[in-house]
């Protein structure tokens, strides 16, 4: 009984260690990279974010994304929230928590031609959907 009780307690710990590392995208391109080469662990108990930097330059588009502690991820992107622009010479940098959410914009499938809402699609998806294209 003693050995399954310290072979529990190990195991739960091993399993809350394994939960607090995330993995995000970590590259600085003018593609807006996905590849699974680009796929990085990020450091256990520190780097608890995914960031996202967009820059708008001259010579097009740079795609910044590496692992973030929220602090720092938060501070820089309610920092340059002023320059989000999307013109030329624009900063917009995102945090996320989610594994691998620093990734490329899903794409979205249009809605039907008539541009009515689809009927099963409950209104809290949609305003959801409407402040998701809003925000990102």
């Amino acid at each position: 009984f003693w050995l399954f009780n310290v072979s529990v307690t190990f195991g739960v710990q091993f399993e809350a260690g394994l939960a607090l590392q995330i993995q995000c995208y970590q590259c600085e391109m003018t593609d807006d990279c996905a590849a699974p080469e680009f796929i990085v662990n990020c450091t256990v108990n520190v780097q608890d974010m995914c960031q996202k930097e967009v820059l708008v330059n001259d010579d097009g588009i740079l795609y910044r994304k590496s692992c973030a502690s929220s602090s720092a991820c938060l501070i820089s992107s309610s920092g340059y929230q002023q320059f989000c622009t999307g013109k030329l010479h624009s900063v917009c940098i995102s945090c996320c928590s989610t594994p691998l959410c620093n990734g490329p914009r899903q794409k979205r499938r249009p809605l039907p031609s008539s541009g009515a809402a689809p009927t099963g699609l409950p209104l809290l998806m949609l305003v959801l959907l409407l402040l998701d294209s809003i925000l990102c």
